[in-house]
């Protein structure tokens, strides 16, 4: 995947140290941003992303046309309503959409590819600090995230305390479990075994290694949503026919069931946005996520330090962070000494919920935001 699209972006005045002990220097930032800033700069909110967002929250997509990522949930009159804040959300170091990452070009003119360096979830918010300095905005009103956005929204309070006033984590964890692992590891495995992969220099090529990237796009896509919801939306109902024919077996390896396509489309789609290497270093840094290593082995060591306000939410068909993992940070924050609530919300799909139409985190959203 190349870029070929303008976008905003700031160049960081600084190198950015990371947790692997190199730097990473001229690093670039690609945001966007909606609604005013006030004259006392305090009514800012940043949206993290997940693993494969990116920083069009409520923009249209450039590459793909579509709404932004939650449009349903950021604008004016929504639950993050830009009449009243100002909203930054900024796509991470080490993805495809603007800023740093394996395909950006190194100081010697050539993609970094396999040269960048292995980030973590701290470094990617050591780089949105970078953008918030750059920003000159201090403390932010809230932090959201869900998913992988949870953890950087966790990490910001817990490595920057003094620079949000409120953190809303949703459907995530302090850090990531051996099953998320297994599944990343079989995601990475299989982008490397495409040849096209070529030891990830595969910039100049014709190729790129899609089918693999397409696979690993399909294994992930399958933990974010519920067993409930696969059934009711696809059974084992057969796929139609091109010809019009009614579904029926083909006694081949043809998409027979509908699930088949459904998977097939979610990954083929994936590959005109997002960059095998991007995924590749970004799920790395996910699996290295854990917030209790970082400080000392204990959780509630984390947040310590911190002032700020708390909202953790969990979908009760979330089986990737079940409810489990949000009362795990909940505990740790009441043991901190930290203003948290916390909620369990009932939706149909899965991990996923947090981006659907689920109007009782819109009510969650607004009513933490407004408190």
């Amino acid at each position: 995947m190349t870029r070929d699209y303008p976008v905003s972006s700031i160049r960081l005045p600084h190198d950015l140290p990371l947790d692997s002990g190199q730097v990473l220097s001229d690093a670039e930032i690609a945001y966007e941003s909606y609604g005013v800033l006030n004259e006392a700069r305090d009514n800012a909110i940043l949206i993290c992303h997940a693993l494969t967002g990116d920083q069009f929250v409520a923009s249209e997509h450039p590459v793909t046309g579509k709404p932004g990522w939650w449009d349903r949930m950021v604008g004016p009159g929504k639950p993050v309503d830009t009449d009243r804040f100002h909203v930054i959300c900024a796509n991470v170091i080490g993805s495809c959409l603007g800023s740093t990452g394996p395909a950006s070009m190194a100081s010697d003119g050539q993609p970094y590819a396999m040269r960048f360096p292995v980030i973590t979830i701290r470094d990617m918010v050591r780089g949105l600090v970078g953008l918030l300095d750059e920003l000159a905005i201090e403390r932010l009103h809230c932090v959201i995230g869900g998913s992988m956005g949870g953890m950087q929204a966790l990490s910001l309070a817990a490595n920057f305390p003094e620079r949000a006033g409120r953190v809303l984590a949703i459907a995530t964890t302090a850090r990531h479990s051996a099953q998320n692992i297994a599944f990343h590891e079989v995601g990475r495995q299989a982008i490397m075994a495409d040849p096209a992969w070529s030891n990830g220099d595969y910039y100049a090529s014709e190729t790129s290694p899609d089918a693999g990237l397409a696979v690993a796009r399909m294994a992930a896509h399958i933990t974010y949503l519920s067993e409930d919801g696969l059934t009711e939306k696809f059974g084992r109902r057969f796929q139609d026919r091109p010809d019009g024919a009614p579904g029926a077996k083909s006694f081949g390896f043809d998409a027979d069931f509908q699930v088949e396509s459904y998977l097939r489309y979610q990954g083929s789609g994936f590959t005109r946005r997002f960059d095998a290497n991007s995924y590749l270093y970004i799920t790395r840094a996910m699996d290295y996520f854990d917030l209790a290593e970082e400080h000392g082995g204990k959780l509630a060591q984390a947040f310590g330090g911190s002032e700020a306000r708390f909202c953790i939410v969990s979908f009760d068909t979330d089986w990737l962070y079940p409810t489990a993992e949000s009362r795990h940070i909940v505990h740790a924050l009441n043991a901190a000494g930290a203003a948290v609530s916390f909620v369990e919300l009932s939706a149909p799909f899965g991990h996923d919920s947090f981006l659907l139409d689920v109007p009782a985190l819109d009510r969650v959203v607004a009513g933490f935001l407004s408190q």
